[in-house]
Order: structure tokens, then C-alpha cells, then sequence
């Protein structure tokens, strides 16, 4: 008796057969180009196929450098990051291990990439930071990819990633900081507008004044009580030194040096104590 083994008999399971990889209309055949130029030392004949190679190759790095359009930069600067990531690929790329596109796309890619990583930023901004920023990126695409789901809170993406709180508010602000805001820019547009630059603080010389009596303290106390006298009816009560010396009993002369003289002394001892106090960078501790 013959029994039908067909699958496709009601009710049979069918077997589905994984679709072939798709391969791109830029993706050329260029084994024989690779195996020549693995073969070749430096020199014209080994340029020209280089040449070759990457103006084969060049139209599906400017696909991949469509990929990031849209994120600052313009797609010709783009272009010739990806045409630098295609020429690294093509140097450094072994026929033996493989087909080309299947290495030049993750390096291409990697190269665009650390363009805005590393030259993309108005500021620099830490590694750490960057990294931060990539994981909040693609933590809130995936919690936003169902119709109607609502923008993820800072705890949301913290339960998403495993980060705190913290760091996915460091990564959030980092999405914005591309570009810096001028310093000029107008942050009302009322009456009343003003800049940003209105909103930041300035030095105080006060706090070197302060830094300057502290300093000064020890080597006033230090001096003898005659000599105290004297400054401060000279800096305190503002007199005169002919009025100080009548006051005294003593010379005009004879006021001046020890005026001189007690400046010179408090001037040294509070140079070297507000070096103390300042700390290293001459700031104040």
C-alpha cells in the first residue's frame, strides 16, 4: 500500500522556508578586485584597484550616511565620513574571512558614528554622559513604539534601563546639548526681554577683600600696641600724621617710618598666611 508522505495534504503542517538575504543594488561583486589588491604591494597598479574599489563602493556609503540625515550635520559632511569609513574598510578588509559589505557596514557605520560623538558637540561632553545619552535615546523609542503609548517618565526609563534616576536625567539633558545657546539669546519676549547672560552671576571682589583681612588679622595683632595705634588713627579715623605725632608726642618723621615700617611687616606675614588660606589654584578655602 503506498502511503502519501506529501506536506501538503489538508491539515499537514507546511514547512516555511526563511526568505533569501536581500542583497543591495549598491553591494557589487568585487572578490576578484579583493583577492588582486590582498596580492599586491604598494604601488600604482595596487592605487588603481584601491580606486576602484571604493568608487564601487562609494554609492552604499552614501546610503548609509543617509541613515543619520536630519541630526545636525549636513548630508555632504556625512558622505565624506562614510567615504573615509569606506576607505578604512577597504585597507583593512581579508577576503578570506568573509564578504566585504558584511564588515564595511559595521565599520562605516562606527565611523559616522564617532563623527557625532566626537565632533558634533558644542561643548565636550564626557564619555559617560554620551553613553547616557545613547541608552535614554533608545530606551524611550521602545517605550514609544505602541500606538498611543504616552512620553516615558525619567522613572519609567530608569525601570527600562536598570540606570537611577539621576543618570537618565543626565542622558535627557545631554539629547539637547548638540548645540549651545548664545549667551545673548532673548529668554522673554515681553517688554521686559532679557538674555540669558542677565541670568548668570559675576565674580565678587568681596570675597578677596575677605580673604585680605583674615590675612591681615594675625599681623596686626602681632605688632606692638604703639604701632597699632598709630594705623588705625591713620586708616580708621583717617588723621594726619602731623595731627598723630602732636597726639603722640613725637615727630612727624617718626610717625611716617613707623607707619612704613608696620605696613611693611603686616604686608609680609599676610602674603604668605593668604596663600594659605587661598589653596592651590588661588582659590579661596
Amino acid at each position: 500500500m503506498l502511503i502519501d508522505m506529501s506536506t501538503n495534504r489538508p491539515g499537514a503542517p507546511t514547512r516555511q522556508t526563511a526568505p533569501p538575504r536581500r542583497r543591495h543594488d549598491d553591494a557589487p561583486d568585487t572578490t576578484t578586485l579583493f583577492t588582486r589588491l590582498a596580492a599586491l604591494d604598494d604601488g600604482p597598479e595596487r592605487d588603481a584597484i584601491r580606486d576602484e574599489l571604493v568608487n564601487a563602493w562609494l554609492p552604499m556609503a552614501h546610503r548609509i550616511a543617509g541613515r543619520f540625515r536630519d541630526r545636525g550635520e549636513s548630508i555632504e559632511d556625512l558622505r565624506q565620513v562614510a567615504a573615509l569609513g569606506l576607505v578604512k574598510a577597504i585597507d583593512r578588509f581579508e577576503p578570506e574571512r568573509g564578504a566585504f559589505e558584511s564588515y564595511a557596514v559595521p565599520t562605516i557605520t562606527g565611523e559616522v558614528k564617532r563623527h557625532f560623538r566626537d565632533r558634533m558637540w558644542a561643548l565636550r561632553v564626557p564619555r559617560r554622559v554620551q553613553e547616557l545619552r545613547n541608552k535614554v535615546r533608545v530606551a524611550r523609542r521602545e517605550l514609544t513604539q505602541s500606538p498611543g503609548s504616552a512620553e516615558p517618565s525619567a522613572a519609567d526609563i530608569a525601570a527600562h534601563t536598570g540606570l537611577t534616576e539621576d543618570e537618565v536625567t543626565a542622558g535627557m539633558e545631554a539629547l539637547e546639548s548638540f548645540s549651545t545657546l548664545s549667551l545673548d539669546a532673548e529668554l522673554s519676549a515681553g517688554d521686559d526681554g532679557y538674555s540669558l547672560a542677565d541670568t548668570l552671576g559675576s565674580s565678587d571682589a568681596s570675597y578677596d577683600v575677605v580673604v585680605d583681612r583674615e590675612s591681615a588679622k594675625e599681623g596686626l595683632r602681632r605688632l606692638p600696641e604703639r604701632e597699632r595705634a598709630i594705623l588705625y588713627m591713620r586708616f580708621f579715623e583717617d588723621m594726619t600724621q602731623s595731627r598723630i605725632a602732636d597726639q603722640l608726642g613725637i615727630s612727624q618723621m617718626h610717625v611716617s617710618r613707623l607707619i612704613s615700617r608696620s605696613c611693611a611687616r603686616v604686608r609680609d606675614e599676610a602674603l604668605g598666611r593668604r596663600t594659605n588660606l587661598r589653596g592651590p589654584g588661588g582659590r579661596a578655602v
